[in-house]
């Protein structure tokens, strides 16, 4: 099948005539005075109850008020935080104890340790060490430092990156973080370890933990936080993500991920300074924005975008749909977009994650169809289709059967009478071309510019951070719907998902994993996890 990217059906299109970044910016508030929380509250955390995987008790220990000598940091003990190192992914382990034989200090630290504590599994793990960079690349064969400006090393080791910095790296980069009053009592080692965690983004990314004492610290009041579930930046908000504004987008993949909520200074400083994310590089946008989509996390990563004003900046196609729906800022209620994500959440995770080109086919699919609504069974045999590679008068037919209930979606209008099969396979062709269509819509700045325009009290913008050969390969997975069966396709007959194949972006399982989540929208399961009259190696 030729890829659609037909412009039939496009509006008039529009002259660039203005800069969005001038456009959307808005001034920050720059606050006189900036007053710090006292972490000055001592105490450990006991072991997690397990509720919700995010829940405290905060042990207090008894203190005496005239004991001035105590520090306002903590030196929290692992066993009491329900730490153990086989937590640590075999790889990093294994570099972690290359450092320490040959007598330099390391620790992990970042959010890797903030997710040991919560008993989530951590994305990845990264290192510090008192050794220098190039002391590490002699300790380590494959070893390659990256970066120019911000130098790390990636060691690679049992087919697996593991990232490592250096205490002296980090220091010359970052300078002194005026914003924050150096505890009190701290021991040189204390100091050169508070000095790295001061220059961190948000507190809760700023604990440091030492695998061999067994020992997290914590110096900015991370845990205090973490018990509050609460979002806070080191630095004044708008100051910090004044200097650094993607600080802005991984704030809201923190709060999506972890169902924290953001300190006020943070949701205040998100919706001034919104528009300026405009000045990152295309390529960091897709990165972050894959960060949110594709690591189990999509759906309150776009409920957070859409009530702090991001999502018509980044994907404005989504919003207009938000907007045309009511879909009030802080609205509770769902609607098929979040739906369809909140299923691709059910497949992966921080440690499995997908490919982009998923989510990018679930926005192209889910546009196509709020342009023109589609009978439940057409939708069923488009997904049966797409899962088979194309072996759509077999989806047609057992489509045709399948009498379990459909959701009720403004996108999902059923016919009156029953189509012929000739009928509805050309429905399903006709789906596909549309899906098409949307993504050559989605890299078009000129129409992503108009996605909003019915909405003038919104920010203007015409991002396209998805490339034009990542919509190239997006197509692929509709591709088999016009032209059957590929040579060399084999249907999956496994439900089990191949998260290694997923995350690489192999062609039949990004297939599979599709058809799964627009069947499972459409067609919720029943009771027993089945559908009726569609057998698990028919989907």
């Amino acid at each position: 099948m030729a890829m659609a990217f037909s412009a039939t059906g496009l509006a008039q299109r529009i002259p660039y005539t203005r800069s969005p970044l001038l456009h959307c910016i808005r001034k920050a508030r720059v606050r006189s005075s900036v007053t710090i929380e006292s972490v000055a509250e001592s105490g450990i955390l006991c072991k997690e109850e397990d509720k919700d995987c995010i829940s405290f008790a905060l042990r207090r220990k008894e203190i005496k008020q005239s004991d001035s000598s105590l520090p306002q940091w903590k030196a929290l003990s692992c066993e009491d935080l329900g730490i153990d190192s086989s937590m640590i992914s075999k790889p990093t382990r294994l570099v972690l104890n290359g450092l320490r034989k040959q007598g330099y200090e390391v620790y992990l630290v970042g959010g890797c340790v903030r997710d040991l504590i919560l008993k989530r599994i951590p994305k990845d793990f990264d290192v510090i060490t008192s050794a220098q960079l190039k002391e590490v690349r002699r300790i380590f064969s494959q070893c390659l430092v990256v970066g120019k400006r911000f130098p790390i090393c990636h060691v690679n080791v049992l087919g697996t990156i593991v990232e490592v910095s250096s205490f002296s790296t980090s220091r010359s980069r970052n300078g002194f973080n005026n914003y924050i009053n150096k505890p009190s009592n701290l021991s040189e080692p204390d100091y050169i370890r508070w000095e790295n965690c001061s220059q961190r983004d948000f507190t809760i990314n700023s604990l440091m933990y030492d695998p061999y004492k067994k020992v997290v610290y914590d110096y900015l009041g991370a845990m205090e936080d973490i018990r509050k579930s609460k979002v806070r930046t080191v630095k004044p908000a708008n100051l910090s993500f004044t200097e650094d504004c993607a600080r802005i987008l991984r704030g809201v993949r923190l709060a999506a991920r972890l169902e924290f909520r953001f300190s006020k200074d943070i949701a205040l400083s998100i919706k001034e300074l919104s528009c300026s994310v405009l000045k990152l590089d295309k390529g960091r946008l897709l990165m972050e924005m894959n960060y949110m989509l594709a690591f189990g996390s999509a759906e309150a990563s776009l409920r957070l975008l859409w009530r702090f004003g991001l999502l018509e900046i980044l994907l404005p196609i989504q919003a207009s749909y938000f907007v045309s729906q009511g879909f009030r800022r802080r609205d509770a209620r769902s609607n098929m977009l979040l739906i369809l994500f909140s299923n691709l959440d059910k497949f992966v995770a921080p440690n499995r994650p997908c490919h982009s080109s998923l989510w990018i086919a679930l926005l192209a699919f889910h546009k196509a169809l709020v342009d023109q609504p589609q009978d439940p069974v057409v939708v069923a045999a488009f997904s049966l289709a797409i899962h088979s590679g194309g072996s759509l008068y077999e989806a047609v037919e057992i489509a045709q059967n399948i009498s379990q209930p459909h959701v009720s979606f403004h996108e999902i209008v059923e016919s009156n009478h029953k189509e012929s099969d000739y009928s509805l396979v050309e429905q399903v062709i006709d789906l596909a071309d549309s899906v098409n269509s949307v993504l050559w819509k989605m890299t078009n700045s000129q129409y992503v510019s108009r996605a909003m325009i019915k909405y003038p009290q919104a920010p203007w913008s015409d991002l396209v951070f998805i490339s034009q050969s990542l919509s190239i390969s997006v197509c692929k997975i509709f591709d088999c719907v016009r032209r059957g069966n590929e040579t060399g396709s084999v249907p999956k007959r496994s439900r089990r998902i191949n998260h290694d194949s997923l995350a690489m972006g192999n062609l039949s399982e990004v297939r599979h994993v599709f058809a799964r989540i627009v069947f499972d929208t459409v067609y919720p399961r029943n009771q027993n996890g089945q559908f009726n009259n569609v057998e698990p190696n028919e989907r």
